[in-house]
C-alpha cells in the first residue's frame, strides 16, 4: 500500500529518477527555461526549489549539499554565482510552470518551467502594474473648474497678441 507517500514517481526507479531530476534541474539553472512534460515540471519544482533557497546562504557546506543534488559544477557555480543573486530576497516560488499543450506523439500535457526572475515580459508586465497603482476616476467639478479657469487664461493671453500684431501694422504703414 502506498499510504500518505507524497511524491509522483514518475514511472522510474529511485535511481533513475534521481538522476533525471538532477540533470533536469541543472539544465534549468543552466538555460534558465525548460519544456518538459507537466508531471515532470512538477516534481522538478519540488526538487529544485529547496536548493536555490540552500543557495542564498553562499557556504561550503550549503556548496556540498548542492553539489550531492546536481553533480555537475558548472550548475553550482551558475546557482551560487547568478541566480542566488537575484532570487536573494524573494521568500519562495523561484519556478513558474507555464502550460503549452499537448504532445503530439502521445498527447503528454507539456509545458515550460522557468525561473520567475529571468522572464523579461512579466517582470515588465509587473513593473508597470506597481507604478500605475492609482484607478481612474472621473474628474470632479474642482477640477472641471480649474480645466475652465485655465481654457479662459489661454484665450485671454491671445486677445493681447492679437491687438499687439494690428498694432504693428499700423506702425508699418
Amino acid at each position: 500500500m502506498r499510504h500518505n507517500k507524497g511524491f509522483n514517481h514518475l514511472g522510474r526507479q529511485a535511481g533513475h529518477r534521481d538522476a533525471m531530476l538532477s540533470n533536469m534541474a541543472s539544465s534549468l539553472i543552466l538555460h534558465k527555461r525548460i519544456s518538459t512534460t507537466v508531471a515532470k515540471a512538477k516534481a522538478l519544482k519540488m526538487y529544485v526549489e529547496p536548493l536555490i533557497t540552500k543557495s542564498k546562504i553562499d557556504s561550503t557546506h550549503s556548496r556540498r549539499v548542492v553539489f550531492s543534488y546536481l553533480q555537475n559544477k558548472d550548475s553550482v557555480a551558475e546557482l551560487f554565482r547568478d541566480v542566488a543573486v537575484k532570487v536573494a530576497n524573494r521568500p519562495g516560488g523561484y519556478t513558474r510552470i507555464l502550460k503549452t499543450g499537448t504532445r503530439v506523439g502521445d498527447s503528454a500535457e507539456m509545458c515550460i518551467i522557468e525561473l520567475v526572475d529571468y522572464n523579461a515580459n512579466y517582470s515588465q508586465s509587473a513593473g508597470e502594474t506597481t507604478k500605475k497603482s492609482t484607478t481612474r476616476r472621473r474628474r470632479s467639478s474642482a477640477k472641471k473648474a480649474d480645466a475652465a479657469v485655465v481654457a479662459d487664461a489661454v484665450e485671454v493671453k491671445e486677445e493681447p497678441a492679437a491687438e499687439s500684431e494690428a498694432s504693428q501694422e499700423e506702425k508699418a504703414e
